[in-house]
């Protein structure tokens, strides 16, 4: 991998893990459109330290959110009355709708681990991405708020979630969908869905941190990698805020049909290279 490689898919990284149209989708497409040879091992780190970069970025947009979860949270414990206050009925839900996901990822592990080698496999679940952005638009009336989730909606979310750990699938953008079709507003269901991630993707990068410790030759890469990793989190900070600006006036079918014209040609393109 070249510094130039880094930069690019590390802003790729950014954009798509909080734009609905599939983080995953795009760092097996760019390699593959641009022949890009990486070798597997050093993919392998750039991709756990890419989601740490990303994680990071989500975690500085939202940090004043995430203190006040967390001292409510606290404080609803300390006085035996953990549902009580809004934000720290927040705070569970978030936990509630992370378990989903969680169960998904230890029990079809090996199954997406072999999906993700796979450009036209990608492809095609971009088209269920697609369909899962029409849906919301389609079935979601807009007019719940957060302060009214319940562990339904939470429960119902995070099945959403579990789908997006197949590659193509948007994790933003299911959860997005997920929370719509229970007729949250776009916005509340964008900022729900940010928090959503930050415990699933802090288990999944400690999960990977085993294997990546192990990982020979790690010194070499490391500079090369660093340019790609800001990039990631400066971007990824920048389209947090960009998405939920966009999503209090605008739908979500210019994504849907994004993901559909990109999964058809990634589909044309690998027809052709045969």
């Amino acid at each position: 991998m070249t510094i130039i490689q880094s930069i690019l898919l590390g802003i790729v990284q950014g954009l798509t893990e909080f734009l609905p149209i599939s983080s995953s989708a795009h760092l097996v497409f760019v390699p593959y459109l641009l022949n890009w040879e990486i070798p597997p091992g050093q993919a392998f780190i750039f991709d756990v330290l890419v989601q740490v970069a990303t994680l990071v970025a989500v975690i500085v947009y939202f940090w004043r959110d995430l203190v006040a979860i967390i001292k409510a949270v606290i404080t609803g414990l300390i006085k035996k009355t953990p549902f009580a206050d809004p934000t720290a009925r927040l705070g569970w839900m978030i936990l509630v709708a992370t378990v989903p996901a969680g169960l998904a990822g230890l029990l079809l592990k090996d199954a997406v681990e072999s999906a993700f080698g796979s450009p036209r496999i990608t492809a095609l679940f971009m088209f269920l991405t697609a369909g899962l952005l029409v849906l919301a638009e389609r079935v979601g009336k807009r007019t719940r708020t957060l302060d009214t989730l319940n562990w339904k909606d939470a429960v119902w979310i995070g099945f959403f979630q579990a789908i997006s750990i197949f590659p193509g699938v948007s994790r933003s953008g299911s959860t997005i969908s997920g929370g719509m079709t229970r007729n949250l507003e776009r916005p509340a269901s964008a900022r729900f869905a940010f928090l959503m991630s930050i415990p699933i993707m802090l288990a999944a990068g400690l999960l990977a941190s085993l294997d990546f410790v192990r990982t020979p030759d790690l010194g070499s890469s490391i500079l090369i990698f660093i340019p790609g990793l800001i990039a990631a989190a400066v971007t990824g900070y920048l389209a947090i805020r960009w998405l939920l600006r966009f999503l209090n006036q605008h739908t979500l079918y210019d994504f849907a049909i994004y993901c559909v014209a990109l999964g058809l040609f990634v589909l044309l393109v690998s027809v052709v290279r045969g």
